[in-house]
């Protein structure tokens, strides 16, 4: 679509903003060309902004960019049913299920993760997956 690589573009900005080390990873809610959410992977509201332990090794309660963008739209009231979520890197497994529950009918990614359990339960649900270089 005609503004999948700015909104992938985008999504590449905002994740900067994550304190994380390995991997940066942002993403944006888009719905009837408006953005209404946003997220980047980091630690909860109120936590310290170490992504790692002292080994390098992502601590376990880091949200993924993509929980991030879904559960500030819930706070927000707004609806994700029917939008496009854009997003750095392809969905996990556990962010893929809260894109099924929160409506979300089309996925846009960047970068392809090894594991591509995520993206093969996604196409399963029916929503429609692609990948774009930037």
């Amino acid at each position: 679509m005609k503004f999948d690589k700015p909104y992938l573009e985008m999504a590449s900005v905002w994740a900067r903003n994550s304190y994380c080390k390995r991997r940066q990873v942002g993403a944006l809610l888009v719905k009837d060309r408006m953005i209404i959410s946003d997220g980047y992977n980091g630690t909860p509201s109120g936590f310290e902004n170490i992504c790692e332990d002292e080994n390098g090794v992502t601590k376990p309660y880091v949200l993924h960019a993509e929980a991030n963008a879904i559960s500030k739209v819930a706070k927000s009231g707004n609806s994700s049913e029917g939008s496009t979520l854009y997003v750095t890197a392809s969905p996990c497994l556990e962010c893929a299920k809260l894109i099924i529950q929160a409506g979300i009918t089309r996925v846009v990614y960047r970068d392809e993760y090894r594991i591509t359990d995520g993206v093969d339960l996604l196409r399963r649900a029916n929503i429609e997956v692609e990948q774009i270089d930037e």
